[in-house]
């Protein structure tokens, strides 16, 4: 009897999927800074991170090089990276983009779909769970992802990809909000609240009203002037 064919055999499964190496230290440190376990002003050296990840200083460079390019560190050589602390001039300019474009998205939400109110109810209560638990990185990606929604059911492509762009300075501004200011962690929640019954009861002013007093409070909180 003719033996029977033996079965091809496959490399692990997490072998495929694993990211490259300069692709894991680009994570490691980005997450890293975005959620503030590096903190503006922290100086990360080449032998740290390549120690802390498991990989050779080569990716490290390479991520480090990535970094520079999006604003997040400065490079010096031979000393190491610097994780840039968020500037004033920074705050404005976010804070005055979000305006823009978030102002005009909350009245184009108008009327709203029910699939938008669905979303936006589940995103609220997740944030709310995730308060709950503590978990301010999570609390502050819900936070961005509430604004998101209503930005992209505007229908405007660039209008997305503009804020698309904003993403990583929204959740490090966020996290920062949160740890000084703990108390704004429940506000942020019942103003997200507010613009939803606003976009759900079909109007425009108010919700457009909501954003403008909810967005304008982040460069007032990040600047630490607490009002």
């Amino acid at each position: 009897m003719p033996a029977a064919p033996s079965a091809p055999v496959h490399p692990p499964t997490s072998s495929l999927k694993r990211p490259p190496a300069a692709e894991r230290v680009y994570t490691h440190i980005k997450e890293a800074v975005l959620d503030r376990r590096y903190e503006g002003g922290t100086l990360l050296t080449e032998g740290g991170l390549a120690d802390a990840v498991g990989v050779s200083r080569t990716p490290v460079r390479e991520a480090l090089l990535r970094l520079e390019v999006e604003g997040l560190i400065k490079l010096y050589p031979k000393k190491g990276a610097l994780v840039l602390a968020v500037s004033a001039q920074e705050i404005k300019d976010v804070v005055e983009t979000r305006l823009l474009v978030e102002e005009f998205a909350a009245r184009k939400a108008v009327p709203a779909s029910a699939q938008l109110i669905a979303r936006l109810e589940q995103l609220l209560d997740e944030q709310r769970q995730l308060a709950e638990e503590g978990d301010l990185a999570e609390v502050a990606v819900k936070d961005r992802c509430f604004h998101a929604e209503i930005v992209k059911n505007a229908g405007n492509e660039i209008l997305s990809r503009l804020y698309d762009q904003l993403r990583d300075r929204q959740l490090r501004m966020g996290v920062a909000v949160m740890e000084a200011h703990p108390g704004r962690i429940e506000a942020n929640i019942t103003e997200h609240g507010e613009l939803l019954e606003a976009i759900r009861a079909g109007d425009a002013d108010v919700a457009a009203l909501v954003v403008r007093r909810h967005v304008g409070r982040v460069r007032v909180l990040v600047r630490g002037e607490d009002r």
